[in-house]
């Protein structure tokens, strides 16, 4: 039970302090220190940093890929693409503390090992938000969507849960260009 409790508190200082100084910003001894433990405990728990994120990334990683198979599943491109705007904006409003570490480090940590299936989930998801068109103006709208969404998530306190979902959902699906 001790040692459970233990890592749950440094997956917790960690995201609070890669959200706060960014990934490559927060050392390992600055997690412990907010824990309360040696660096040597909390060694005990993660042999790395990497380790670290890794856990933090990987339920948001699974809701991803999981997000991927049910767009993937659907063959009516425009149900697809309500299918990708509700599920991010579900996996946003979800992981907004996990989204706003890889965000502040994004050019860096794309190259870890953990993110790396990322880049392929959301050239996917980008490819349904533009409705299978090459368009630039159709390409340029869905990653304004995909950038947008997420900056939006955890720049919007003012707003509850259900009235932010609501206001992404109906903006995205306006930004982007209608299904040929």
């Amino acid at each position: 039970m001790a040692r459970s409790k233990t890592r749950d508190e440094i997956l917790a200082a960690a995201t609070r302090q890669f959200a706060e100084s960014g990934y490559k910003g927060t050392s390992l001894q600055d997690i412990a220190a907010e824990v309360g433990c040696s660096k040597a405990t909390l060694l005990y728990h993660f042999d790395s940093k990497d380790a670290i994120l890794t856990e933090l990334c990987a339920p948001a990683l699974g809701e991803l890929a999981g997000l991927d198979a049910r767009v993937a599943a659907e063959p009516d491109p425009a149900a697809a693409r309500t299918i990708g705007i509700e599920g991010f904006a579900d996996l946003a409003l979800r992981y907004r503390r996990e989204i706003q570490v890889i965000y502040g480090d994004l050019p860096y940590l794309l190259h870890q090992p953990v993110l790396r299936p990322v880049n392929e989930l959301t050239e996917k998801l980008l490819a349904t938000f533009a409705g299978g068109s090459g368009t630039a103006a159709s390409r340029l709208a869905a990653k304004f969507v995909l950038a947008g969404l997420p900056a939006v998530v955890f720049a919007c306190t003012e707003f509850d849960d259900a009235t932010l979902r609501a206001a992404l959902i109906a903006t995205a699906a306006r930004a982007l260009e209608p299904i040929q």
